[in-house]
């Protein structure tokens, strides 16, 4: 079981491919289809998501896997196909989101402080999307800065949740992404880049023994951590050459060599700010892993807004789409400059 974990693992971080983080809650892609001026129906979401999923070059060289969510990942495209047979046709490994939100911490500052929940049942729904072609999953926990958080019971809770949920997806023969995510558009103006390494190292250290004691097999996990990096609303933002050079070194001294791959979150980042700091961290070489991205609205903002809900659109969307791919491909080899991005 270890080693076919470990082959989807590392398939999902092939150099120079990442993650399309395609699993947005039915909540939030409203929101990002009012920004656009578009209803959210099953068949306009359908549509976007089977836009994206046949861009052709965009998906086939440049994306390893797709996160689904639960409404995709039983849909199917216009034609009658799967939208996960669409997705394997174009290469792409099915993978599914599992948790269901991040929910007030009890006995903590419940109006700040959150615990990711999902954990009932999920052995049953693991085996039920196995079934459905999943072959990885995703759980995301969330971290907020302040000056006195996060607290220690945040940390903690939130850690043992994300390394039971990987047990179980490891015993359903699912690779678990692991997603402690240090939030960089949290309300503290003194979210510097050093609290967040601060925070963000304390909380990757707690991720890891909690794997360890739950007999996670490391060689079969993707991590899809935050990179180090000022919060949006700190006065005093960090260079991009800051952000790679911390990143890497708060990965050297939490992340074991034995994990195939980091598949970064952009965490409210630009699209092209995401991309220059992955180039910059890949650039900074002899990494025991490989880095890579698993970007949601980062990948998907440029095809969102060509799109604009029209078929007459969807060739400008996949163009859009695959633009940001190559340009993240391109960064998750080190390989990404200005001159590329404003050739396209």
């Amino acid at each position: 079981m270890t080693e076919e974990l470990s082959k989807i693992a590392e398939a999902l971080v092939t150099p120079g491919k990442g993650i399309l983080a395609a699993d947005e809650s039915s909540g939030t892609i409203k929101k990002r289809f009012d920004s656009i001026g578009v209803a959210s129906t099953d068949d306009t979401r359908r549509d976007y998501r089977e836009m994206l999923f046949r861009a052709g070059e965009g998906m086939k060289n440049y994306v390893s896997g797709v996160i689904l969510y639960d409404e995709t990942i039983r849909q199917k495209a216009k034609d009658g196909t799967t939208l996960v047979d669409v997705m394997k046709a174009a290469g792409s490994i099915p993978g599914i989101k599992v948790d269901t939100g991040a929910k007030p911490l009890a006995g903590s500052n419940a109006t700040i402080e959150t615990v990711t929940e999902g954990l009932d049942g999920l052995r049953e729904r693991l085996a039920e999307y196995h079934k459905l072609g999943a072959r990885f999953a995703k759980w995301r926990a969330v971290i907020t800065i302040t000056d006195d958080l996060p607290s220690w019971n945040c940390v903690k809770a939130n850690a043992h949740a994300l390394a039971r949920y990987a047990a179980l997806c490891q015993e359903a023969g699912i690779v678990p992404i692991v997603e402690p995510e240090v939030l960089m558009d949290g309300p503290h103006a003194g979210h510097t880049i050093e609290r967040c390494y601060e925070v963000t190292e304390w909380t990757q250290r707690t991720v890891f023994r909690e794997l360890y004691d739950a007999r996670v097999a490391l060689e079969g996990i993707v991590l899809k951590p935050n990179m180090v990096i000022a919060g949006q609303k700190c006065p005093k933002q960090a260079s991009p050459q800051q952000v790679a050079e911390l990143t890497v070194k708060c990965l050297k001294a939490t992340t074991p060599a034995s994990v195939p791959g980091i598949a970064f979150l952009s965490g409210g980042q630009s699209d092209e700010q995401a991309t220059e700091n992955l180039s910059l961290i890949n650039q900074i070489g002899n990494l025991p892993w490989n880095v890579t991205f698993s970007y949601g609205r980062a990948l998907q903002a440029a095809a969102l807004k060509a799109w604009g809900g029209k078929t007459e659109n969807v060739a400008a969307g996949q163009r859009a789409f695959t633009h940001r791919a190559r340009m993240n491909s391109l960064a998750a080899l080190g390989k990404w400059n200005q001159q590329l991005e404003k050739a396209a």
